[in-house]
């Protein structure tokens, strides 16, 4: 299958063999360098270029990228410095009451449910986690902890640990028809599984920037449905959350109607910008092609590990794939494993007994038989 990327893209892969986009991504070529002139320029000309102009429209391509990417519109889109920072903004604004409840999974990365649990101890809401087994929780198991006083169903959409992407149609369902509002974690899958925030009638998205949509450190998204954010009041508040943002004037706050009114302080612009310029290269790829390049890569990879007798944990059926996949050789340390495919300059990563592989479209079918080949040298 064709590559989808050019040689300066990603020049770091003719180096070595990374197949661990689930822990890090390599960052996009021209939005580190996007990053790199934004601190360069503030380092050396202060506020001369970046005026307060430039600051209040910093976030402005980021609402159209991230927009485009998921089929939302530019004012339901905010930006952040972290997913983490966005989701725990987004759970103070929402600040449940001592009867309801918020449902998630056990097996969810723990960002995802922490800021739950933190306005959970301080409302006396309860926070209800689905049984987990091999790495994701069952529809079943997460359907029977919903109930009328359910309000908020946070997700992620693909497990760290094992790959397993949920439908996010059947958790809209199962949301929805009990008045509550589902909240994505796409950290896991924004980036190389196709999201349409309209058609899968999610409330709202988080995603950061260093894992599939190559982008840099201190950068993500969020999403917000706009007949949701309109009655929110953002957990976090800064001078940057009062509507027109130059006018200091401390004795009062006025939210904007949109979603940037989560856009609460100063951060490092740069990654922001960064991330724009990353999200706009893979639009111009287009993430379904995305998808099937590392559909394609990942047959492949699960075809050789069968080879080897692995026993996977990830999935290789329809939607509920992705390109993270899990797996351990009997009788084999997968942490000796794993130091013996970086000494020949392949990295992935361990989580628990397991040795997970996670390939992007900056790989190629050659990085996939060259991993395949060492493991089998091992054993």
């Amino acid at each position: 299958m064709k590559s989808l990327i050019s040689p300066g893209d990603f020049p770091s892969v003719s180096t070595f063999c990374y197949l661990n986009t689930a822990n890090v991504s390599l960052t996009y070529s021209k939005a580190r360098a996007v990053n790199e002139e934004w601190f360069q320029d503030l380092s050396l000309n202060g506020s001369n270029n970046f005026t307060e102009q430039a600051e209040e429209a910093a976030f402005d391509e980021i609402h159209k990228a991230a927009a485009a990417f998921i089929n939302a519109k530019p004012y339901e889109i905010a930006g952040g410095s972290s997913a983490t920072e966005l989701l725990c903004s987004l759970a103070w604004s929402l600040s449940l009451e001592k009867e309801e409840n918020i449902v998630s999974t056990s097996s969810a990365f723990p960002s995802t449910v922490y800021p739950w649990s933190r306005v959970a101890k301080s409302t006396g809401s309860e926070i209800r986690l689905a049984k987990s087994k091999d790495g994701y929780s069952s529809l079943d198991e997460i359907s029977s902890l919903i109930d009328k006083y359910t309000s908020v169903v946070c997700i992620s959409h693909t497990e760290f640990s094992n790959g397993h992407t949920y439908d996010l149609d059947v958790l809209a369902d199962l949301a929805h028809k009990n008045n509550a509002i589902l909240v994505v974690d796409a950290t896991q899958s924004a980036g190389a599984i196709p999201i349409d925030v309209e058609k899968n009638r999610i409330d709202v998205l988080v995603a950061g920037a260093y894992k599939w949509l190559c982008g840099p450190f201190g950068s993500a998204f969020m999403y917000i449905r706009h007949n949701l954010v309109k009655r929110l009041n953002p957990g976090l508040v800064g001078f940057r959350s009062h509507k027109n943002m130059w006018e200091l004037d401390a004795a009062r706050l006025r939210y904007n109607d949109d979603a940037s009114k989560f856009e609460f302080s100063t951060l490092a612009f740069g990654c922001i910008l960064g991330l724009s310029t990353s999200i706009n290269f893979l639009n111009s790829i287009g993430i379904e092609n995305i998808y099937k390049y590392n559909l394609f890569l990942t047959d492949h990879l699960i075809d050789g590990l069968k080879k080897l007798d692995a026993i996977m944990i990830s999935t290789d059926q329809g939607k509920y794939r992705s390109p993270i996949i899990t797996a351990k050789f009997k009788n084999k340390d997968s942490g000796a494993i794993i130091n013996n495919l970086r000494s020949a300059n392949i990295f992935i990563s361990q989580r628990k007994e397991w040795v997970r592989f996670s390939p992007h479209f900056y790989n190629s079918l050659d990085d996939i038989e060259f991993v395949i080949s060492k493991i089998g040298k091992k054993l």
